[in-house]
């Protein structure tokens, strides 16, 4: 009977004590149940082996923790828990660097089996110029701290702009000379002075630090130069033009030329085109480009010009006493030179008279073609009169449809061709001019001299289509 009660004592016994032992254990935080679920990828293992014999508690573990992240003055709201060796961390970190550190912290502390790290990152305020604060503070740094390389630099510039001014200027003044093309001497000085200047750009660039932007440049300005050389084709194809015809110098200013199927005087040439004025006093613009490619005709290159004209004289007049009759007229005349000789050929036999043709030269830069050409024709015209010589007009045959009333007489006389009804009462014929007058020059002639005098005159008082320098003014 004893025996059974110590038996049923014990089994008792062995049933109240997981009972009793459940009753004794701490109830859990009331925190830990409204934290966030935890975050599965955010579970890291250490390295470390697990000593089961040795482990710290896990209070320590976590009081060590939190003590350590809270010391780096990253975290808000920081909780560190620890259980088994698995340590959960949450809160807000300031920065992704600042969460990775924490993650760190906790695998390297002693007794640490496992890091739950669910902190999240501070996002910040949505609205803030904090950003553009510290960038400014970066540049103002960046900038205190390059002032002496800055100021290296500029006086660099400066020396190497002065360099590039003198040395330009003794080098055109070296190859070229007093009488060479103006413009070229201006393009190629400031060829020299810009080549010598970006040197001292980009020289200034590398002192002050600017390496990246001293390459830009350089590769900037070839690509700058291709990109305006086809933008800008014509303009530098007119430029050129302007060069070329500067130094080959085909005509002068005043020049007669004819370029184009144009005819004036040269009046100006810029960088742009050749401006002329022709005889009837209107301004032509001829792109350069344009004047350089066709066929230039300079009538004034050549001081000594030939001018002509025809003359037809009778069969029954002697053409030798005709042509001696001109030849003495042209040798009088002071307009007409000596050297080359005047001509005075035959050059047709026509239906009523012998033509002749009549070469001689004149001084193109002190005569008008124009003019002489009048003044000789008038003066060879009295000279035939004078020694009998006749100028008949050319031979016309007359029909009439209806033919020619004739009237016979009653004296016997021969038959006469009827009176025309608007015949004058008395006609008497005209006598027929002299030609006495042996002047050179009349009045309605001018005084010989070239049109391009009158013509300059005019284009001064005009107004000038084109306000581009003259780069044919110091030729």
């Amino acid at each position: 009977m004893t025996r059974s009660i110590f038996i049923l004592l014990g089994l008792v016994t062995a049933l109240a004590l997981p009972v009793a032992s459940a009753q004794d254990a701490p109830p859990p935080e009331a925190s830990a149940e409204q934290e966030a679920p935890a975050d599965p990828e955010a579970l890291t293992a250490t390295d470390r082996v697990i000593d089961v014999s040795e482990a710290p508690r896990d209070e320590d573990i976590a009081a060590r923790i939190s003590s350590t992240l809270e010391a780096t003055d990253q975290f808000t709201g920081l909780t560190v828990r620890a259980s088994s060796g698995v340590v959960t961390l949450r809160g807000t970190a300031a920065t992704q660097n600042a969460k990775d550190l924490a993650t760190k912290l906790a695998e390297r502390t002693d007794g640490v089996a496992a890091v739950m790290n669910n902190l999240a990152i501070d996002k910040g305020p949505v609205w803030t110029l904090a950003p553009a604060q510290r960038e400014i503070e970066s540049i103002s740094r960046a900038t205190v701290r390059a002032l002496p390389l800055i100021g290296i630099g500029l006086i660099v510039l400066a020396v190497s702009f002065l360099l590039a001014r003198l040395i330009s200027s003794l080098a055109v003044r070296t190859i070229f000379d007093k009488d060479d093309s103006a413009l070229l001497r201006n393009v190629v000085r400031k060829l020299i002075a810009i080549v010598i200047g970006l040197i001292g750009i980009y020289l200034f660039l590398r002192i002050s630090g600017l390496t990246r932007v001293a390459l830009t440049v350089v590769s900037g300005t070839g690509i700058l130069g291709l990109v305006l050389g086809f933008a800008f084709r014509d303009i530098a194809e007119n430029f050129l033009a302007s060069l070329l015809l500067s130094v080959q110098r085909p005509f002068r200013m005043g020049d007669v030329i004819e370029v184009d199927g144009h005819t004036g005087v040269v009046r100006k040439v810029t960088t742009r085109g050749t401006l002329l004025i022709d005889f009837d006093g209107n301004h032509i613009q001829i792109a350069n480009s344009t004047v350089y490619k066709n066929t230039i005709k300079n009538f004034t290159a050549n001081p000594k010009v030939r001018g002509s004209f025809s003359v037809g004289i009778g069969y029954e007049d002697d053409i030798a006493t005709a042509q001696q009759v001109i030849r003495d007229m042209l040798e009088k005349h002071p307009a007409v030179l000596e050297d080359p000789e005047p001509l005075i050929l035959v050059t047709e036999l026509g239906a009523a008279t012998v033509n002749l043709k009549v070469y001689f030269w004149l001084n193109g830069h002190e005569h008008s073609v124009l003019k002489v050409t009048s003044s000789v024709i008038r003066l060879a015209a009295g000279a035939l009169t004078r020694e009998g010589i006749t100028m008949p007009d050319e031979a016309r045959e007359v029909i009439f449809p209806q033919g020619v009333p004739v009237t016979i007489s009653k004296d016997g006389d021969s038959p006469r061709p009827a009176a025309s009804s608007h015949a004058p009462a008395s006609a008497e014929p005209k006598p027929r001019p002299t030609h006495d007058d042996d002047t050179v020059a009349t009045e309605a002639e001018g005084d010989l001299s070239p049109e391009t005098k009158d013509l300059e005159k005019q284009a001064d008082a005009s107004r000038d289509p084109d306000e581009g320098a003259n780069v044919l003014e110091e030729q």
